[in-house]
């Protein structure tokens, strides 16, 4: 089985360059995962692939189980996770079609099931979290994106804000102040669970809008949907010659 996973999110729900090889519906105590799990060949490496919003597109960012979501892969023998988060930037240097390989996070998320050890059935279990994305799996991305010759953005905080809605003006504002650089739905919980069932994680972040207040206009899903389909070439590009190396 695969040690090694890819959490496909909003433009990245279905790869037809995996070459199949078999497809699994993981059941956990916490419910179904989003979707089958495929497994897969990506050129000579062996990975599980897992849409994160369902496939078909259905799930809402906060409506996703993360939790079954990241046991199913443990359950599987994955213990690294590539994770594609789609998301708007708030800082000018950060265009669409931007790739971001983000270092830090700030969680502005409520009501999800953010844990695998409440204290009740399981005891409370504290997780150091001072690096939320990988040391590790986050070098690998950029060396190898040296190593394409594709440029990304080395450092990033990634504020996880609740959704499904965009922001307003003035909580891009308060982002900002805070110190993020780019917004998203998705990446929490799903780094703190991988973190509790000792997964390494990173995140790929394709910035697929500027945020509100940052542009020039509204925020189109045309637009959205534009960098989306330009800007996840090169993400596919970067996790083939990683998974790869």
């Amino acid at each position: 089985m695969p040690s090694m996973a890819v959490i496909g999110g909003t433009g990245l729900t279905q790869w037809p360059e995996l070459e199949l090889k078999d497809t699994v519906s993981h059941e956990t105590v916490y419910g179904n995962p989003s979707a089958p799990i495929t497994i897969a060949k990506l050129g000579n490496v062996e990975v599980a692939f897992l849409a994160r919003h369902g496939c078909p597109h259905q799930f809402a960012p906060h409506r996703i189980n993360y939790r079954a979501n990241i046991a199913a892969l443990k359950k599987l023998g994955v213990n690294q996770i590539f994770a594609v988060n789609a998301v708007g930037s708030i800082c000018s240097e950060i265009p669409p079609e931007s790739i971001v390989i983000p270092d830090q996070v700030i969680d502005y998320t409520y009501g999800r099931e953010h844990t695998f050890f409440p204290g009740d059935d399981q005891p409370v279990h504290h997780i150091d979290f001072t690096e939320p994305f990988s040391p590790n799996l986050r070098d690998r991305l950029l060396q190898t994106a040296q190593d394409i010759q594709l440029s990304v953005k080395t450092k990033a905080v990634y504020g996880c804000t609740q959704g499904p809605r965009l922001e307003t003006v003035a909580e891009i504002n308060r982002l900002e102040r805070d110190g993020v650089d780019i917004v998203g739905m998705t990446a929490m919980p799903e780094a703190a669970l991988a973190r509790e069932m000792e997964m390494d994680y990173a995140s790929i972040a394709l910035v697929v809008n500027m945020a509100a207040g940052r542009s020039s206009g509204i925020i189109t899903m045309d637009e959205i949907e534009l960098a989306l389909a330009k800007g996840m070439q090169n993400v596919k590009r970067l996790l083939l010659a990683t998974l790869n190396r």
